[in-house]
């Protein structure tokens, strides 16, 4: 009964909201708050305050955070005054960033959505998390994803279901809908993800946002709650192609601790800002990949736009249908995660040693602390038998290694710099739909291992419970290490479109009586 209402208390509001006031930091860049607080129009004890409070009055609805930091406005304090002293100042000094709850920290649990894990403290933070301190990030929290990372719905038995903020009966995406939800809601200025086969780019299509997923090994996986040693990426979820440049520059780089980064020892990260120009796709050519462009007459609609769009930017767009990426039959012979997960999180509660609240996979599932649309698929990996091991299993990772190798030669000959597609294919489902999250295709960079920009495409049609509509995100995939051409390209498209819209259900109010401290 208290669900219900609070779901009819949060649809009259999403019904019955006006236009959002303007704001100095509403919706308002990185580079645009970092400027306000160089001049010393904005601290970032003001900035942090402002998400705590508009986390304090909408997240109710949206159910999108686990952990608020309780010392967010103490680190916010410190860097202004670290700034004051005319302290060197990093790319995020005394931004507010929000972590989906798998990124291990050794200042607030971890639990991974997961019930079983809520006592989970570690002693130490992600490999990236350290680098987004290092470079001046106050994390005001920790937010909701899917139970262990294990599919797109965003319901967890420690967090719940979150909701999409465009339309309340829908999935924010998944696994990181929690950080989608929150980073287009304006919660925080931008947010982390990881993604096993969507999960960066699944929220960043369904909430108007920005996701990067990166060539494999540009990132660490370190600290981490894992689903898959092959699959496994962290990126940033943004509002603007601006903002996930930064964030992918601060996350990036070799860590002894994580093999796959090896390719980045002794290399120099790129400053991928330094790719944001209004003419990146001017001459390039983009293939348009017929193969899984799906049916549905609104996706088709903002897809058509894109290529429209495209062109009009100065890009050739060719359609080429490639049989090699159908994503349906990529999750019936080239996911792998479902021999890799019991594997990696075990090694992973291994690491954490006295923190763990479990030894291994087999232990987790014997607790039954766990949410049902995940129980089945976490017991049938706990009961793998030496997975590693099992044939099927290396004969797909012998398949991805193929078909990374035919998608880059492909390229070559083609003289392709980027494939276009609808990251999902139909609308985000709503919360009840039996489905789950359906034809969403991430998965052909997740198993070939190649990045990946999600960018924001556009809406569907008005809908009662979708007064914008709902969002739709175009994908761009390239060749490996393309980022700042990705990048480069997503800017461009970004500044001509700018289909990026907040979510009027919460708005801009003055919540200035409402306290944080």
């Amino acid at each position: 009964m208290i669900k219900s209402l609070l779901y009819a208390s949060c649809m009259t509001l999403l019904l019955s909201s006006s236009a959002m006031a303007a704001s100095p930091i509403f919706e308002k860049s990185i580079p645009e708050l970092e400027a306000q607080m160089r001049n010393g129009s904005l601290t970032s004890e003001q900035l942090t305050r402002y998400y705590l409070r508009r986390i304090q009055v909408y997240d109710g609805c949206l159910n999108s955070m686990i952990t608020v930091n309780p010392a967010a406005l103490e680190v916010a304090r410190q860097k202004d005054a670290e700034r004051a002293s005319g302290k060197a100042v990093g790319p995020l000094h005394g931004i507010p960033i929000v972590l989906k709850d798998n990124y291990d920290t050794s200042d607030m649990k971890t639990t991974s959505g997961a019930l079983a894990f809520k006592d989970l403290q570690p002693g130490r933070d992600a490999f990236t998390v350290r680098k987004l301190r290092e470079a001046g990030a106050v994390i005001i929290g920790k937010a909701n994803l899917t139970e262990l990372a294990n599919h797109g719905m965003t319901v967890s038995s420690m967090g719940g279901q979150t909701l999409n903020p465009y339309d309340l009966t829908r999935t924010p995406g998944g696994s990181s809908g929690g950080t989608g939800a929150a980073v287009a809601a304006n919660f925080a200025a931008a947010g982390t993800g990881s993604d096993t086969v969507n999960s960066i780019r699944s929220p960043s299509s369904a909430n108007s946002l920005v996701g990067i997923r990166p060539t494999r090994g540009l990132v660490s996986r370190t600290g981490i709650s894992p689903c898959s040693e092959f699959q496994d990426q962290g990126g940033p979820i943004a509002r603007s192609v601006t903002d996930a440049a930064i964030l992918l520059g601060v996350m990036a780089g070799y860590d002894p601790a994580d093999a796959s980064t090896a390719v980045m020892k002794d290399k120099k990260i790129p400053d991928y800002t330094r790719a944001l120009s209004g003419n990146a796709v001017k001459g390039k050519k983009i293939a348009l990949l017929a193969t899984n462009l799906g049916h549905d007459p609104d996706v088709r609609r903002v897809m058509d736009a894109a290529v429209s769009d495209f062109k009009a930017l100065g890009a050739e767009v060719v359609t080429v249908d490639i049989p090699e990426l159908r994503v349906s039959d990529l999750i019936k012979n080239n996911d792998v995660q479902r021999w890799e997960q019991s594997i990696s999180l075990d090694n992973y509660l291994k690491e954490l040693g006295k923190a763990a609240p479990v030894k291994n996979t087999k232990e987790y599932v014997a607790t039954g602390l766990i949410t049902p649309s995940v129980a089945g698929d976490m017991a049938a990996k706990a009961a793998e038998v030496n997975p590693a091991d099992n044939p099927e299993y290396k004969a797909r990772l012998a398949k991805n290694a193929r078909l990374h190798d035919f998608v880059v030669k492909y390229m070559a000959d083609h003289d392709i710099d980027a494939f276009l597609y609808p990251l999902q294919s139909i609308l985000v489902v709503q919360t009840n739909d039996k489905r789950g999250q359906a034809e969403r295709n991430g998965l052909m960079a997740s198993v070939t291992g190649l990045p990946a920009i999600t960018l924001p495409g556009g809406f569907s049609s008005v809908t009662p419970t979708a007064p914008q509509g709902v969002p739709v995100g175009v994908e761009l995939m390239g060749a490996p290490f393309s980022e700042e051409l990705l990048i480069g390209m997503g800017y461009a498209y970004e500044q001509a479109t700018r289909h990026r819209k907040a979510p009027v259900a919460f708005p801009d109010l003055d919540f200035s009586s409402v306290s944080v401290d």
